[in-house]
């Protein structure tokens, strides 16, 4: 029998890379959904599409085809029609899309069954804004990972600057209290901590103890 772990959170909260460590340790498969969110809204990008509902993004979705895949090493992969964007996707334009898209009831149906069939086969860690309330309702654990906006936009920052990218601070701030809010927002699945999962604050902690912190959650309740 698999088991599921759900992991949610608002944007820079580390969801991927503690997720992924974690998972690693673990033996279980990492799936990143904020992903699926990131690659559609650059296929809308791509072809000029607003990311609200309406017949141009159901059209969009008849047309393109998402898919996660895991290379040699165990690391995922995102296609987009067969073209692997998992790098195009990492950008503050495509998460401030992916927020945008995710409100679009069409594009949350599309991805769900996807997301819940990855869950079925294989034990998981999946990471997002609703996989404990809406995606794995009934996941055997749910946690709610989190850290101050300030901390999240310090290590989104620093992460940034090291890529070499030009990049102030005070946007960063800004980007992550308005994904905050749009996300908590929505009318569809909007990011909110389930009744029964555990909250992890990892605003004072560097990233090996927020990894440690999971681990030693996930193991308590295994």
């Amino acid at each position: 029998m698999s088991i599921a772990i759900a992991i949610d959170g608002p944007a820079g909260a580390g969801k991927s890379t503690i997720s992924k460590a974690a998972a690693k340790e673990l033996g279980f498969i990492y799936i990143d959904t904020g992903a699926l969110y990131r690659t559609v809204g650059l296929a809308a990008s791509r072809r000029g599409v607003e990311p609200v509902e309406g017949a141009e993004v159901n059209s969009m979705l008849d047309e393109i085809k998402v898919e996660l895949t895991f290379n040699e090493n165990g690391e995922q992969v995102v296609l987009l029609d067969g073209e692997d964007v998992s790098g195009l996707i990492r950008t503050p334009e495509a998460s401030m899309m992916a927020s945008k898209i995710s409100a679009v009831p069409a594009v949350r149906a599309f991805l769900l069954d996807l997301q819940r069939n990855m869950a079925k086969t294989d034990n998981v860690i999946m990471d997002g804004r609703d996989i404990g309330t809406v995606i794995l309702p009934n996941a055997e654990i749910k946690i709610f990972l989190t850290a101050s906006p300030e901390a999240r936009a310090q290590r989104r920052y620093k992460e940034l600057i090291e890529k070499g990218m030009d990049v102030k601070y005070e946007d960063i701030l800004d980007d992550v209290k308005t994904r905050d809010y749009n996300d908590m927002h929505r009318d569809i699945a909007p990011l909110k901590q389930a009744d029964d999962a555990v909250l992890a604050d990892t605003t004072k902690l560097d990233l090996q103890e927020s990894i440690e912190l999971i681990v030693n959650i996930i193991k308590e309740r295994s």
